[in-house]
């Protein structure tokens, strides 16, 4: 080899070091990726949902901290077999960035398993991952985190999916009944006792609000909360919901623990008692739980910082609620629900466990257009909201597996 094309040699050496070194240095010092990521999911997040309880907290004025998040999109919902999706189909979507059936929990239409939020968060980029829930921890929604495959209404073998993978550092919900054996007081056929087995992979178990507030906070931790047999209380069952932490309550202490994690962390938020009231065609309940995540919602803005990648998406919209009438500006509350000024009911559904609009004398305060024991999807565009680094991509009207691609593109 001559000299002269050596030196060129030697200096495109040189050149391809230097590119490198000037993307590593733009991606790592420039461009900084956000410490924490959090993904609150909900139902029914749609612009009449977020009207209704904007009146029912505080009348026409009033402005939720929903409504302060910069950045705002329209998710559509679409399975890949059904134009309305199901809630695993819906959560799947967003989850792992792919379109599923109806009926498939983290599985392509193929069989094949996908890679979830979670599972990348952790293992390619090293992140503390977190996952709560005021539903059951074994409930469709937050088994996509950590399950693939099987029945999604099977939540006894969902449960032994969180204690057979246990993907994640810090876990708070529901569902205590799906990890205890029956001896024990749970419904677990198997024998075992999932708790148990967590405790054994190192986990502290906590199971009640005092007991989270004591939990150690001058270690990196591992922490499973568990505060109810099923589904935590909804927030006017006060005294059940005395001992349990609110939603908001666990976000602030996954928030605290997960800072810990030398490489940032990811948070999934499950605000499952929104869709739990809206298939009962319980409005002011479903109303009174859309608040609880508002307030979850500004916990995680307070304690996560400016620079946090914040996203709240609607997963799917389930029963069709419509507020009705004329209620004046500063009603609220008791004020907008049952028969409103003009002798109809507030809260209407398109579908549901109410009786037929066409014998309104004997009907239920909020009827149904069309009576079944509980709600069913309807076709609806859910609402993204952002904050934070990344989250001005979801501007406009964007496929639910958006969300997936800005939240990978922020690890």
């Amino acid at each position: 080899m001559s000299n002269r094309i050596r030196n060129r040699f030697i200096a495109l050496v040189c050149l391809l070091v230097f590119i490198a070194g000037g993307i590593l240095f733009y991606t790592n010092w420039v461009v900084q990726k956000p410490f924490a990521i959090i993904v609150f999911l909900t139902d029914n997040l749609s612009p009449s949902a977020i009207t209704a309880a904007r009146i029912y907290q505080g009348g026409a004025d009033y402005r939720l901290n929903l409504e302060k998040f910069p950045h705002l999109g329209f998710l559509s919902s679409q399975a890949n077999d059904f134009a309305v999706s199901d809630t695993a189909a819906a959560t799947t979507a967003i989850a792992t960035g792919q379109k599923v059936n109806n009926g498939s929990m983290g599985v392509a239409p193929s069989g094949q398993p996908l890679r979830n939020l979670v599972d990348i968060a952790r293992h390619d980029y090293n992140r503390a991952v977190g996952l709560v829930s005021n539903a059951a921890l074994s409930d469709i929604t937050p088994g996509v985190f950590y399950g693939q495959g099987g029945d999604p209404h099977d939540s006894l073998a969902i449960a032994a999916h969180l204690t057979d993978t246990t993907p994640l550092d810090i876990i708070l919900g529901g569902g205590e009944a799906d990890m205890l054996p029956e001896h024990k007081g749970g419904r677990r056929t198997d024998g075992r006792d999932l708790m148990l087995e967590m405790r054994q992979k190192g986990y502290d178990i906590v199971r009640n609000l005092s007991e989270l507030e004591n939990s150690p906070r001058w270690r990196s931790p591992q922490l499973l909360g568990v505060f109810a047999p099923g589904n935590l209380a909804f927030g006017d069952e006060i005294p059940a919901a005395s001992s349990q932490p609110t939603l908001a309550q666990m976000v602030q202490h996954a928030i605290q623990l997960l800072q810990y994690g030398h490489d940032g962390y990811l948070l999934i938020v499950d605000a499952g008692l929104a869709g739990k009231a809206a298939y009962q065609n319980a409005g002011e309940r479903m109303l009174r739980e859309i608040i609880s995540l508002d307030e979850a919602v500004a916990t995680a803005r307070a304690y996560a910082g400016e620079s946090a990648l914040i996203l709240v998406a609607g997963k799917q919209s389930i029963g069709g609620m419509n507020l009705n009438g004329y209620p004046f500006r500063n009603d609220r509350g008791l004020a907008v629900g049952g028969i409103n000024a003009q002798g109809v009911p507030s809260f209407t559904w398109a579908t549901g466990p109410g009786s037929s609009s066409a014998s309104l004398p004997e009907s239920p305060s909020e009827p149904s257009a069309f009576p079944a024991s509980a709600a069913i999807g309807v076709a609806e565009d859910g609402l993204i909201l952002g904050a934070g680094p990344g989250s001005e991509r979801l501007d406009g009207f964007h496929d639910n597996t958006a969300v997936f691609n800005v939240v990978v593109e922020n690890l």
